[in-house]
């Protein structure tokens, strides 16, 4: 879809699909002048940058409309509204319905009590743009209340999507001709509860592989780990089209930091859940969500999580030094040193850089299906950047062998056609 409003997109999975909802809603209502920031509010830097964003695009689009959505609108409305640069604040709930784009919706201000919420309505986009795989929610909101996150406040309580409309989603990306679709959502493991027959995320799951023969490759956003299901766990060590690559919300690997996190797994479950995983499917990739410098945590603390990621095999890390969010239980706890806790995510991404230049070492004389994101540069089944020898249409699925490493990528030789 071409020709739209500007879309400036922070934060997860998640608000990229909705951007693209957005996109479709506002070119119909007729905003295709306007700039909408999308925000986030997982850290205080996430905010900031959101705020710079806004002040950057009046300067440059002084008679642009600009509309402000997103986690951190529907938390702080009124200091986005209070910012001379804005025009308009939507938001989570509302930034997806069509009405609210329309030209008799211009309510400055609209946001509504997410907490109200109970349903999550089912959006079909036609891929997105600029990508090679499409991503399809599947739920929304969180019924968690780890002492660090804000989210639950900017996403209301969990709700899942229906797994009919889920599959409808998905056929129609594979019939539009993507080949790798991504389930995204706030925390897809706690899907189903709310649907008749209460199903599992891998019940979700092995019904849309069955009900879609066709789609050739399917990936998960973050998972909780102790709420991988059962089905899920078969899938992994059975479904050739689910991909072998997890991304886990970890966050610490010490006890006390897990407990004063008020997460639901400590440290052993997260060693066991890795375990499993590369005992039932020994080609994974894991990667987890990585919080550095959490209130009260000691240097023996640090050196736990440092150890846990050693012991794991983790390869894909995301590393967030803990930004104090205000209205959370962990911004009043002892804070750890801002200088330290910036060099303790430079630490934690150090080793991950080590453990990923290990796993990709290990990938080479191996032979991978690589999705082509652009004509020369795709990812293969583990996620890993892979340099192509030759070009290669962006979506389509193509043969490689892994013939040597270049930098944070894999360097691979096509060795036949689009497989499809």
């Amino acid at each position: 879809m071409t020709g739209g409003p500007e879309l400036i997109t922070f934060g997860c999975r998640l608000n990229t699909y909705e951007s693209e909802v957005m996109r479709r809603h506002a070119t119909e209502a007729g905003l295709a002048d306007a700039v909408i920031v999308n925000t986030c509010a997982v850290t205080a830097e996430a905010e900031r940058q959101a705020r710079q964003a806004i002040r950057k695009a009046r300067r440059e689009r002084p008679d642009a409309r600009i509309i402000v959505t997103g986690c951190a609108a529907q938390i702080a409305p009124e200091k986005f509204a209070a910012m001379p640069e804005v025009d308009r604040v939507i938001g989570n709930e509302e930034k997806l319905r069509a009405e609210t784009w329309g030209a008799a919706a211009e309510q400055r201000v609209l946001v509504n009590d997410i907490m109200s919420v109970r349903e999550t309505a089912a959006h079909l986009i036609e891929g997105i743009e600029g990508r090679a795989r499409a991503f399809v929610q599947v739920q929304g909101g969180c019924d968690h209340r780890c002492t660090f996150c804000i989210i639950p406040f900017g996403r209301g309580p969990s709700r899942s999507v229906p797994i009919g409309e889920v599959v409808r989603q998905v056929r129609a990306l594979v019939e539009a001709g993507y080949n790798e679709v991504v389930l995204t959502g706030v925390d897809i493991t706690s899907y189903g509860p709310d649907l008749p027959g209460r199903p599992t995320l891998g019940q979700m799951v092995r019904r849309l592989l069955a009900l879609v023969p066709e789609l050739p490759r399917l990936r998960l956003s973050s998972l909780d780990p102790v709420e991988i299901d059962e089905d899920l766990w078969r899938l992994i060590a059975e479904e050739p089209r689910l991909m072998p690559h997890l991304h886990l919300s970890l966050q610490a690997g010490d006890d006390m930091v897990l407990k004063r996190m008020k997460r639901r797994h400590l440290r052993a479950d997260a060693l066991a859940v890795c375990a499993r995983a590369r005992d039932l499917r020994p080609d994974i990739a894991l990667g987890a969500d990585l919080i550095a410098g959490f209130p009260t945590e000691t240097d023996e603390m640090f050196e736990n999580t440092l150890r846990c990621v050693e012991e794991a095999g983790l390869t894909w890390l995301h590393v967030f030094p803990y930004s104090p969010r205000p209205g959370t239980p962990a911004a009043r706890m002892p804070q750890v040193d801002g200088r330290l806790r910036k060099d303790r995510a430079a630490r934690l991404r150090a080793l991950g850089a080590a453990q990923a230049a290990t796993f990709l070492a290990g990938r080479v004389g191996t032979s991978a299906t690589v999705l082509a994101e652009k004509p020369e540069l795709g990812r293969i089944e583990q996620f890993a950047e892979i340099v192509l020898d030759r070009p290669a249409e962006p979506g389509r699925l193509v043969r490689a062998d892994v013939v040597g490493v270049e930098g944070e990528r894999l360097l691979g030789r096509v060795v036949d056609a689009p497989a499809c």
